[in-house]
């Protein structure tokens, strides 16, 4: 995105690498990870595939696999390697803690996405099956998700080892020899590999680390955070802005008071113009949004790129007005509204462009912090797959994040066993219909997930799902 000069790493020191969020966060237990956690976890804990820098789906845990004609199974064939302790690694193992995993991911929007699969097989020592109640080509991707990494008796197998001192702000990394992972051996590991440093540190205190120089690469970025991209650092490297997708707009909380009707709530999302709301960003080629599931998701197309193609911003805006004002002269009362948002930078300027489009049709609005009772909250959520029924799941009544459809919710459990692909679009186009109509979110474009990297670094790449694997780090360029 912006083009600078930066210094070389040391020949052979530690890779630095700082992801913002919270310290405490970083060695995450469960299933319910932040940004950092997921990082780790990926860097530790395979699963049977990974992600590679580029966001590939690549060979893990399994070596090889093969996928059913049908679409309804998927075997998977594990290479030659063992846990920590010495015992090998096989299907039996592999069964039971996806059994596990998906268990735990019972009540998340993950083990939403996960609901397709029916049964988990040891099929021979070494040969694991996942057997379907649908066809699901994004399945690979959803097994490559940092959570489904396998843990026994509380270890990964790699590709790293993570070693921690108590008095250190990082856990360090290394990375595991290949003959250890069940892969050839290599004599020069010990001269080619590094090690790497990692530590979870507010948004200026990243930004102020790799501009002095003490970190190499920062991720974990977001929009409330990317002014502070552009206030200094770029003579010391380079910011990269993922072409990420996913959620990105305002869930609505309540349905009381003025927001008890859905013309009420759609008046709010019409007002926004959504051009003018990321210009004090800088961000170009930033692509708006006003549906919950992106157009280009259906095939074929089911609605226009956007809602109100036929209404100028000024004419919608008309509309909005009118529908807030006979609110207020039905009820005496004028509206405001408390929006929450995350701490930073880019959240001053997000509430700004907010309060002064609602205040175009009569609107006052407050900003809170999130969990602080709200309203309407940021939802701010990279997408694990590219199908609509990602997006669907995030809004699923029994995730209890704000309003939903229980309509849309059904549409969606049926195309669980849909095995035509038409007639499964159909349905998800359907879903998603009900969702719109109930005004249950406000989209306003795609995610913003950017790093900062510097040049020396290799084994980074900017990639649309938002999720970079240190392993790579620790390696030579091929």
């Amino acid at each position: 995105m912006f083009l600078s000069t930066c210094g070389p790493l040391a020949d052979r020191g530690p890779v630095s690498v700082a992801i913002i969020g919270e310290q405490e966060s970083l060695l995450q237990a469960g299933v319910r990870l932040s940004p950092a956690a997921q990082h780790m976890r990926a860097s530790t804990n395979e699963g049977l595939v990974t992600l590679d820098p580029a966001g590939r789906v690549v060979p893990a845990i399994a070596e090889r696999w093969i996928v059913t004609d049908d679409g309804l199974s998927y075997i998977f064939r594990l290479r030659n390697s063992s846990w920590p302790n010495g015992d090998p690694i096989s299907a039996a193992d592999v069964r039971v803690i996806l059994q596990e995993t998906l268990r735990k991911l019972d009540g998340t929007s993950l083990g939403l996405d996960f609901a397709k699969v029916t049964e988990v097989r040891a099929m021979t020592g070494r040969v694991v099956e996942l057997r379907l109640s649908g066809p699901m080509p994004d399945l690979l991707r959803l097994l490559a998700q940092p959570e489904l990494g396998l843990v026994n008796r509380g270890s990964g197998a790699g590709p790293m080892v993570v070693s921690r001192d108590e008095e250190a702000q990082f856990v360090r990394l290394n990375a595991l020899p290949p003959q250890t992972r069940g892969l050839p051996a290599r004599e020069d590991w010990e001269e080619v590999s590094r090690s790497l440093t990692v530590r979870a540190l507010s948004g200026q205190a990243a930004v102020d680390a790799f501009t002095s120089g003490d970190v190499d690469l920062l991720m974990g970025g977001t929009i409330a955070t990317f002014p502070l991209a552009q206030l200094g650092p770029l003579s010391r490297g380079t910011v990269q802005v993922d072409p990420a997708q996913g959620l990105f707009g305002l869930i609505i909380r309540s349905d009381d008071g003025v927001l008890a009707e859905p013309a009420r709530r759609e008046a709010l999302s019409m007002a926004i113009d959504r051009a003018e709301l990321i210009q004090p960003f800088g961000l170009g080629g930033w692509q708006e949004e006003t549906w919950v599931v992106p157009q280009a998701l259906f095939s074929p197309l089911q609605y226009p790129s956007s809602r109100w193609n036929e209404m100028t911003i000024e004419e919608r805006r008309d509309v909005a007005r009118r529908r807030i004002s006979e609110w207020e002269a039905g009820n005496g009362e004028n509206v405001v509204l408390r929006v929450g948002l995350p701490e930073g930078p880019g959240s001053e300027l997000l509430f700004d462009e907010l309060a002064s489009a609602w205040q175009s049709i009569g609107i006052t609005t407050v900003r809170v912090g999130q969990g602080e009772g709200a309203e309407l909250e940021l939802r701010d959520r990279l997408a694990r797959y590219s199908s609509p029924r990602w997006f669907l799941n995030q809004f699923n009544c029994s995730l209890n994040i704000g309003l939903c459809s229980v309509e849309a919710d059904a549409l969606v459990r049926e195309s669980l066993s849909q095995r035509d692909p038409e007639a499964k679009q159909s349905l998800l186009a359907d879903a998603h219909t009900e969702l719109v109509a109930a005004e249950v979110f406000i989209p306003l474009g795609v995610p913003v997930r950017w790093s900062l990297v510097r040049g020396a670094v290799n084994g980074y790449q900017a990639n649309q799902w938002g999720l970079h694997p240190l392993f790579p780090l620790s390696q030579p360029p091929t």
